[in-house]
């Protein structure tokens, strides 16, 4: 190699462009981005944005009237799936409570509550202040010696859990039953007919006792010298307007006949006082006499009550004078002992 040769620069290394890790597509690369592409694709993105927005709209609307459906609408009543649902859960408790209430304990207390060889249930006195949910739990559970500490009483256990035949559900819809108000209505099957009724509860929700009420006694059999449920006036009841100059008309006699009166039908004499002997031959359950507007088949207002008293005994009412007129007289003890007052 001549001199001139070693003192020629070197050539240059051909030099290759690195590869980009992240290129688009040849044709974009080729042609690029046209104006007219531009517009298309800001035109794309806003109506995904759009969509987008659209969708949450929908979606949102959607759980807005869903929970107002739920839930109800404010100040609207009877508005609310759940409440319909609830209440309707309830009254299929209510129904059941029925049935068992029919099949196990009407042949006792009677087949709307109104005493019997058992107590009175459906008196609004000792709905209100004594047959609380726990109270009728705690006797269904124990039977009658929980009430009046009697070992024999005729008030069985009913829990299964003590040996009784009704499980803890059907106690609750017991329960349910014996507590129903009278807006609570249900469609059960009169065996009589063998058609469907409506039956409503017995307890009234806005019942308030009279200034003079008495306290309902723990012990059913104590303390019946008055109801546990006064006149609705909260004093003595008003007897019909008459002639006090008319004197007395007589006594009368009425016997107590099992959970019946042995008269359907008692006549007096119009405008006059008389004495009626109420002769209660069912030992240890209580009775009295009451009389009331309307007829046996209607019985109405209530006009006059006597004092409740246990048997056996004999008690003398003086029972005011009343106009001439059809008049009933019922036991508030078993208002299904009721007959006909007829006073000429």
């Amino acid at each position: 190699m001549t001199e001139e040769q070693r003192n020629l620069p070197a050539p240059a290394e051909k030099l290759t462009p690195p590869t980009p890790r992240l290129s688009s597509p040849a044709p974009i690369q080729t042609h690029g981005l046209t104006a007219e592409r531009v517009a298309k694709i800001v035109s794309q993105s806003g109506s995904a944005r759009m969509t987008a927005l659209l969708g949450i709209a929908v979606v949102t609307l959607f759980v807005l009237v869903y929970a107002f459906y739920d839930q109800g609408l404010p100040g609207v009543a009877g508005s609310s799936r759940m409440e319909a649902a609830r209440e309707e859960i309830y009254l299929d408790t209510v129904k059941r409570g029925y049935n068992l209430y029919q099949a196990n304990c009407a042949r006792c207390h009677g087949e709307q509550g109104q005493g019997g060889i058992g107590p009175v249930l459906n008196d609004q006195g000792k709905l209100l202040a004594h047959l609380s949910p726990s109270y009728l739990h705690n006797v269904l559970t124990v039977g009658g010696r929980y009430i009046c500490g009697d070992a024999n009483s005729l008030m069985g256990v009913w829990a299964d859990s003590n040996g009784g035949p009704l499980n803890y559900r059907e106690i609750e819809e017991l329960i349910a039953w014996i507590r129903a108000t009278k807006d609570d209505v249900i469609k059960v099957l009169d065996p009589a007919t063998g058609e469907m009724v409506e039956v409503t509860g017995w307890r009234d929700a806005a019942y308030e006792p009279a200034a003079d009420a008495t306290p309902v006694p723990a012990c059913w059999k104590d303390a019946f010298a008055v109801s546990p449920s006064p006149s609705p006036s909260g004093g003595e009841p008003t007897p019909m307007p008459t002639d006090t100059a008319g004197g007395t008309g007589g006594s009368y006699t009425i016997v107590a006949m099992g959970v019946k009166f042995d008269l359907v039908t008692l006549e007096v004499e119009a405008n006059k006082t008389f004495t009626l002997v109420f002769d209660n031959q069912d030992a240890g359950i209580p009775h009295n006499v009451a009389i009331h507007e309307g007829t046996a088949s209607a019985v109405g207002k209530e006009l006059w009550q006597g004092a409740i008293f246990p048997g056996v005994a004999t008690q003398t009412y003086d029972v005011p004078a009343f106009a001439a007129g059809n008049y009933s007289f019922i036991c508030t003890v078993h208002p299904n002992m009721v007959g006909d007052l007829v006073v000429k």
